[in-house]
């Protein structure tokens, strides 16, 4: 059976080469190898050169393998012809050690294109198992392979995947992602994946043409924007009801917006397919990439800590067999966000959906509430676009709110204290960024969560989506804004530096605000620092993904009221927040019933038909 296939850099997912596979120099003294077809997958050496494949994906996890699968012997088959020393070894990091074990070592020597198998079976089974290639004459030429192991089929559990993908207004990429699918997957029956792959796509925005994408295995939803909460919980729902006819084992929860590598989705299926009894309840997790710098890894599980979220192995370059190394070392996670998170469908019941706080922390909520283990490997990943380049202003409602009801639910602990330690600072910041939209959004969000979850399950989500959005900053083309947008003077913005001299003045000054203004700046939207707002009149906060912005200004009278007002609504909070907890942990959860989600999606016929009508008289 073939567990791991050996993959290459491709066009339109990833090219960045080491993380595929290694050069070690040649005696002539260069790294580059004679010749990589990148079309046939296919690679040339020289006499003497080496290429290692102890790589982000083409090392095998064995460790995490034999912990949670009943994978036993492991070999390794290569399609070679010419003249190699195949090596096969283990690497393991111990602290800040590499420890590197050479299994065995092989002379192959064959004039014709021949499929080789090689042992692991004197390894250590730590770490990560791997191998590398030495040409020992001209015209050796590696075709592929992949890491295989003999399993009765007893052993092998019947896995069907149901793939649920939310999306609003992103056509691009969900076409993109079902092209990968259908080819790769849905329509390809020598992959794995063959019939064993279901996909839902719950479409909030309405927008996606579904008699074009719809087919036997990708089924589309026109959905209500009810951001990424409804629409995932909408695809959980429709393969809970149907599984009579879709046979779903596992739920596999993706972002639209995202890059994804089919040999991911193999991998996982391959893991679930193989998985030991006391690990059937287990979550797969799929790590987050960036999309402009493929090799850096943002997130691989993560820590809640009652709000302040840690995610883990954050800025891994995975170009290094260290970063990678390190991937295999396992931590404490409470969940895994659902740009790709997989779990059993048994999970998914009428009285077991997740809560509707539209965006930020539904992942998180589910996850505490339902992760007992969580894999997490080298080679399952998407490449998503960083978060840095996709602030917005309305998110500081959805953040504190579901935050709030978060902690309410699994973290009691969280009292009027710490919430308003939390408050003061929050606050303090926007005031100095003169974000006095902002601070009005996360009164709001505060103030939506001290009435209760009776409320919450009256709202109409959409609706006050459309409330909030309206009430944030609007970035626009600067060319729309009344301020120069000068690149030099934003660069020189990340420039400004601290002293002890120029905080102690801020500090008394309250960073300018009651000295007189001059000048205007120009800021990073999504981190900007306080020191670069020092006595500025205007300040633009610029999105250099996007190439869009907008203005704040300095107002001294909003300043104070907008101190006043968050001690009001810390006095407010010491008296109301004990009880709303309360009240959330006694009544929050007919927020997760079948019941209230079908009614809050407007599930039932009469009321889908009428939003049907209303889309096609837009």
């Amino acid at each position: 059976m073939e567990i791991q296939k050996i993959l290459f850099p491709q066009v339109g997912r990833c090219t960045e080469r080491e993380m595929y596979f290694r050069l070690e120099k040649s005696g002539f003294g260069s790294n580059q190898m004679l010749f990589y077809d990148n079309e046939r997958q296919t690679i040339l050496f020289r006499t003497g050169e080496k290429v290692w494949f102890d790589t982000y994906f083409n090392g095998f996890s064995i460790e995490k393998w034999k912990k949670y699968t009943v994978l036993d012997k492991l070999t390794l088959k290569l399609e070679l012809s010419g003249k190699f020393k195949v090596i096969l070894l283990s690497k393991e990091k111990i602290h800040n050690e590499i420890y590197e074990k050479i299994i065995r070592a092989v002379i192959i020597d064959t004039d014709v294109r021949e499929m080789c198998e090689f042992s692991f079976e004197d390894g250590t089974a730590k770490g990560m198992y791997t191998f590398g290639l030495e040409a020992l004459s001209d015209d050796s030429t590696f075709y592929g392979g992949a890491y295989c192991s003999s399993i009765c089929q007893e052993s092998v559990r019947e896995v069907k995947i149901g793939i649920g993908i939310c999306t609003y207004r992103r056509e691009a990429f969900v076409r993109k992602n079902l092209k990968i699918l259908r080819d790769c997957v849905l329509e390809n029956k020598s992959s794995p994946l063959y019939d064993h792959v279901e996909v839902f796509v719950a479409d909030n925005g309405r927008t996606l043409a579904v008699e074009e994408l719809q087919t036997p295995q990708v089924h589309i939803y026109p959905n209500r924007n009810v951001g990424g909460a409804g629409g995932f919980t909408r695809d959980l729902i429709e393969m809970m009801q149907n599984n009579d006819i879709y046979r779903i084992t596992h739920v596999l929860l993706m972002d639209d917006d995202i890059v994804i590598e089919p040999e991911a989705l193999v991998k996982t299926y391959m893991l679930l397919s193989l998985l030991k009894e006391e690990y059937l309840d287990t979550f797969v997790g799929g790590a987050m990439l960036r999309l402009d710098r493929q090799y850096i890894q943002v997130e691989s599980g993560a820590v809640w800590n009652a709000g302040h979220l840690d995610p883990l192995k954050m800025n891994l370059d995975l170009r290094q067999c260290e970063a990678c190394l390190y991937n295999e070392t396992e931590e404490f996670s409470e969940y895994n966000a659902w740009w790709y998170c997989c779990f059993p469908i048994d999970i998914v019941t009428s009285e077991n959906l997740p809560l509707p706080i539209f965006i930020r922390g539904d992942d998180l909520e589910y996850g505490l509430r339902n992760m007992k283990h969580l894999i997490l490997m080298n080679g399952i990943c998407v490449w998503h676009e960083p978060f840095e380049n996709k602030y917005s202003s309305f998110l500081e409602y959805y953040i504190i709110r579901n935050l709030l009801i978060d902690n309410a639910l699994h973290y009691p602990e969280y009292n009027a204290k710490k919430l308003n330690h939390a408050l003061f600072k929050h606050c303090i910041q926007e005031i100095m960024f003169y974000r006095y939209k902002n601070i009005d959004l996360y009164f709001q969000g505060i103030n939506d969560f001290l009435k209760g979850p009776a409320w919450l399950m009256q709202q109409d989500g959409e609706a006050l989506h459309q409330q909030i959005m309206a009430a944030g900053y609007k970035a626009v083309g600067i060319d729309q804004l009344d301020m120069r947008f000068s690149y030099p003077k934003y660069c020189r913005s990340f420039e400004i530096q601290h002293t002890t001299r120029s905080k102690i003045k801020r500090n008394l000054t309250f960073n300018g605000l009651f000295l007189r203004a001059k000048g205007e700046g120009i800021v990073q939207m999504a981190s900007p620092k306080t020191v670069q707002f020092y006595r500025k009149k205007r300040v633009m906060h610029y999105d250099a993904a996007a190439k869009k912005a907008f203005i704040t200004e300095r107002n001294v009278g909003q300043s104070v009221s907008c101190l006043l007002r968050t001690f009001g609504m810390m006095l407010h909070i010491s008296f109301r927040l004990k009880k709303v907890q309360q009240k959330y942990r006694e009544e929050g959860k007919q927020l997760r019933t079948l019941a209230f989600w079908t009614r809050y999606l407007g599930m039932d016929r009469n009321e889908m038909d009428d939003m049907r009508c209303k889309d096609e008289n837009k």
